[in-house]
């Protein structure tokens, strides 16, 4: 319990003081998270790789990356698997543009798997975003983490603690489980993984739906849009309202 504590004041520390005053606001500071441990063949981490890129080439999160008050947004993904095993793949960039946007693209394309096994740590993911956000020369009106991976938390400590954590230092979680290995894992995230203000959860059925699944849920989340079921066709519904431990952390982030 001191560690966890220890643990919440530095991360409130980082988001509220790290922050360099001459950064530049932004709608939206997002970090990717996407799993590549020991369930994630090479097949499938292509699958997932190029779902990002075909999201970030998409007319459509151009529109959505428009439709904020500073037109702008800055992204980053990470790769993630055991509790100390996460790598920032693409650093923090700005998207303000079709051309900012293809670069983002392009970045993603050529980032190559770096991490392959060591278990699934989703805690582990959050706690390294949360490490990101400080000192990027940015200032975002939303901080969110978009996790998306294929199994449950194994390894480091609880998932929930850590959601726990970021939603107190003013972080949003939102989740995109795939759903090929373990059919509910939608329910684990919204009871284990999701939180903050406005969290969701998009399922993606199978990797080869990733893609469709990842610019859904990008757009909904870039251009903050109110959750509603029909927000997802042709994909599992998982969009619903917050379960209570979830509108808890809320409140308390609050």
């Amino acid at each position: 319990m001191f560690r966890t504590a220890i643990l919440a004041v530095a991360l409130a520390f980082a988001m509220g003081a790290g922050q360099p005053a001459s950064a530049q606001a932004v709608d939206l500071q997002l970090v990717l998270a996407v799993d590549t441990s020991g369930s994630v063949s090479e097949q499938r981490f292509q699958l997932q790789k190029q779902g990002y890129v075909a999201a970030f080439r998409s007319p459509r999160l151009l529109q959505a990356i428009g439709s904020g008050a500073t037109r702008a947004i800055a992204v980053t993904m990470t790769q993630w698997t055991g509790p100390v095993l996460q790598i920032q793949v693409v650093p923090w960039m700005l998207i303000d543009s079709e051309a900012s946007m293809h670069a983002f693209a392009d970045a993603i394309d050529k980032a190559p798997r770096q991490l392959f096994g060591g278990g699934t740590s989703i805690s582990g993911a959050i706690d390294h975003a949360m490490t990101l956000f400080p000192k990027t020369g940015f200032q975002g009106a939303r901080r969110v983490i978009d996790v998306s991976g294929d199994g449950a938390n194994n390894r480091g400590r609880p998932a929930t603690e850590a959601r726990d954590d970021a939603v107190r230092a003013g972080a949003t979680i939102n989740g995109l489980p795939i759903l090929a290995l373990e059919p509910w894992l939608d329910r684990y995230y919204w009871d284990n993984v999701v939180g903050g203000p406005g969290a969701f959860v998009i399922a993606a059925e199978s990797y080869e739906t990733f893609a469709d699944a990842v610019l859904k849920k990008l757009i909904i989340e870039i251009a903050a849009v109110p959750v509603r079921p029909s927000a997802v066709a042709n994909q599992r519904e998982t969009l619903r309202p917050l379960p209570t431990h979830a509108a808890k952390s809320r409140r308390s982030a609050q």
